[in-house]
C-alpha cells in the first residue's frame, strides 16, 4: 500500500510535466528536447544572423550550464555581464534571448522518458528502489534555467533582475502577436518558473515592514510618487500632504533591494469611514459643489480626532511581481501597526475605485438598446425612467431615456446639473451594486479590486455618491468609490466563506441597494 502511494505521487509529478510536453509535442509522439540553438524557430535571430549581444549570451549560456566544471567566482562574473548585456538588448533581441533560453535550456525530456520507463521496469522491487526514482525524477523535472535563476538571484541588484526580466516576459507575451505557439508555450513556463522562485523570496517573513515620512530618503520619496497607480500624486505638496499628519504610507521592501518598494499602502487616520476620496488627498475633482473638503493638518496629530484607519490606495510596484499576492499581507500588518500606536481605533476599511463599472455600465446600456424585453426592464425602472426624462424635459419614453442615460455616463455631463445628478443617482447606484455583488467571473467578484477585498476577508460595506469626481474618478465608475470594511475578528470567517463557498458578505446598504430592481 505504501508503495502504492509512493507511486501515485511519482506520478502526479509525471502528470504535471506531461501537460508540457503536451503542449509542445504532437500526440503520440515521444517529446524530443532541443538542444541546439540552430533548431531556434525564429530565423531572424539565428546565431549566425543575431547581434553581438545574442552572440556573447548564448556563448555564456552554452559554456556555464552544459558543464559542472565551472568556479563560483567564474558564474558570477558571467551572470554580471550576462545581467548587464540583457539590460541594454533591444525588445527584439530580449525575445529571441528569453525564447532561447526557455526552449533549450528547460527540462531534459528524454531523460525523464527513461526515468519513467526505468520507474516501471522496478516497480516491483521496493520502496527504495522507488523512492530513489523519486528523487531522480524531481531533480529531472528542474529546468536548467532555474540553476541560471538562482545564481543570478546571488549577484547584487540580481533579485530586481529577475523581477524585471519576468515583467519583459509578461510585457512580451501580451504585446508580441506573431510568437509561434510552441515558442508561447516555453515562455510561459518560463515565467510561470520565475514567479515561483519569486513567491518563495518574496514571502512576508523575508519582507520588511519600513514607514515612509517626509524625513525619509528623496530617492525613495520620488519612487513612491512614481509607483501610486490609484491616485496619481500630482506635485510634491501632494505627496507631503500623503506622508504627513493623520496620513501613513508603508512599504515592503526586500533586503535584497531596500530602496526598492514591493508593495505601497497609503492610509488616512480619520474620526470615521471617509464617504470621499476628496477630503482625504484633497483633490476637489470635477466640482467643488457638494464635496467633503478638510484643510491639510499641521502640528501633533490629536487623539480624539482618530478613530478609523482608511486604505485609500494599494498598489504593487513591481510589474514582475505580477500574480504574486502581498498586498493583502500589508493591509494586515498594517493593521497591526496601527492599533499598537493607536489602540482607539475600531474601525478599518478602504476607500476604493470601481475601476470596469463604467465601461461595463454602457456595455449593458448597448445590450438593453437592442433588445426591448426582460433585460431592458432590469436597467431601468419606471421611477427612474420618469426622473431622467423629467430632468431632460422630454417625454417619457423608455428608449428616449436610456439614450440621455448613455450619453450622460459617456459625456459626465450629468456633473453640471443639479437635476440631473439628482436624477442619475438612483440609477447609477442600483446597478454599481448590481456589478460589485451580482456580476461574477468564475463565481467569484467580476471587478478585481472587490475580489482582492473580498478574498482578504473585508465586507461589501457601503457605495458612496460623488466620491471621486476627477475625470479619471468618472471615466472609471461615474464619481462612485466603495467601502470594503474589514471586521478583524471576522476577516477569517468572511474569506474562508468567499474562497470556498463564493458567498459575498454585505451591509444592509447594499442589500438595499440591490432590492430596489
Amino acid at each position: 500500500m505504501q508503495r502504492m502511494k509512493k507511486a501515485s505521487t511519482l506520478f502526479k509529478h509525471i502528470r504535471c510535466h506531461w501537460k508540457y510536453i503536451d503542449r509542445v509535442q504532437p500526440q503520440n509522439s515521444l517529446p524530443v528536447l532541443t538542444s541546439s540553438h540552430q533548431n531556434f524557430r525564429y530565423t531572424s535571430h539565428d546565431v549566425s544572423q543575431s547581434s553581438q549581444n545574442l552572440q556573447e549570451s548564448y556563448k555564456f549560456l552554452k559554456s556555464v550550464y552544459t558543464t559542472q566544471k565551472h568556479g563560483v567566482l567564474s558564474i558570477e562574473s558571467g551572470c554580471r555581464k550576462f545581467c548587464q548585456t540583457y539590460r541594454h538588448m533591444t525588445e527584439e533581441e530580449k525575445l529571441a534571448l528569453l525564447c532561447h533560453i526557455a526552449e533549450n535550456y528547460g527540462v531534459d525530456q528524454e531523460l525523464i522518458v527513461d526515468i519513467v520507463k526505468n520507474f516501471l521496469e522496478s516497480k516491483e522491487r521496493g520502496e527504495a528502489v522507488i523512492l530513489r526514482i523519486e528523487e531522480r525524477m524531481r531533480g529531472a523535472l528542474s529546468a536548467k534555467y532555474q540553476v541560471l535563476f538562482s545564481d543570478i538571484g546571488r549577484i547584487e541588484g540580481g533579485v530586481k533582475f529577475l523581477l524585471d526580466m519576468r515583467a519583459d516576459i509578461i510585457h512580451l507575451l501580451s504585446s508580441t502577436k506573431d510568437i509561434d505557439h510552441v515558442d508561447r508555450a516555453h515562455l510561459i513556463d518560463l515565467q510561470h518558473a520565475l514567479r515561483d522562485m519569486l513567491s518563495l523570496w518574496f514571502t512576508v517573513g523575508f519582507l520588511n515592514l519600513e514607514r515612509i515620512t517626509w524625513h525619509s530618503s528623496c530617492d525613495m520619496l520620488q519612487k513612491i510618487s512614481e509607483y501610486e497607480a490609484v491616485h496619481p500624486v500630482r506635485h510634491w505638496h501632494d505627496l507631503k500632504r500623503r506622508v504627513g499628519p493623520y496620513r501613513r504610507c508603508f512599504v515592503f521592501t526586500h533586503s535584497s533591494m531596500p530602496q526598492e518598494p514591493i508593495v505601497v499602502l497609503h492610509c488616512a487616520l480619520t474620526p470615521e469611514i471617509s464617504s470621499s476620496i476628496h477630503s482625504i488627498i484633497g483633490n476637489h475633482g470635477y466640482s467643488s459643489n457638494n464635496l467633503e473638503q478638510e484643510k491639510i493638518e499641521e502640528g501633533p496629530e490629536d487623539p480624539t480626532k482618530i478613530n478609523t484607519a482608511m486604505f485609500y490606495s494599494v498598489s504593487n510596484s513591481q510589474k514582475g511581481l505580477q500574480g504574486v499576492d502581498l498586498g493583502n499581507y500589508l493591509i494586515k500588518k498594517v493593521a497591526g501597526e496601527l492599533q499598537h500606536e493607536w489602540p482607539q481605533i475600531t474601525q478599518f476599511s478602504s476607500i476604493s475605485p470601481i475601476h470596469g463599472f463604467r465601461d461595463w455600465l454602457i456595455s449593458e446600456i448597448n445590450l438593453a438598446s437592442k433588445d426591448k424585453g426582460s433585460h431592458s426592464s432590469q436597467l431601468l425602472t419606471e421611477a427612474e425612467i420618469e426622473c431622467l426624462c423629467n430632468a431632460s424635459n422630454i417625454d417619457k419614453d423608455f428608449a428616449t431615456a436610456l439614450q440621455v442615460f448613455k450619453d450622460h455616463v459617456s459625456q459626465h455631463s450629468w456633473v453640471k446639473s443639479e437635476d440631473m445628478m439628482k436624477a442619475m443617482k438612483a440609477p447609477l447606484m442600483r446597478l454599481c451594486a448590481r456589478y460589485l455583488y451580482i456580476e461574477k467571473r468564475r463565481g467569484y467578484a467580476l471587478n478585481p479590486v472587490a475580489n482582492f477585498h473580498l478574498q482578504n476577508g473585508a465586507v461589501l460595506w457601503r457605495l458612496n455618491w460623488m466620491a471621486d469626481t476627477t475625470l479619471r474618478g468618472l471615466s472609471n465608475s461615474c464619481g462612485l468609490m466603495v467601502n470594503y470594511r474589514y471586521y478583524p475578528e471576522d476577516t477569517v470567517k468572511n474569506s474562508q466563506q468567499y474562497i470556498e463557498l463564493k458567498y459575498i458578505n454585505t451591509s444592509n446598504h447594499i442589500q438595499q441597494l440591490l432590492t430596489a430592481e
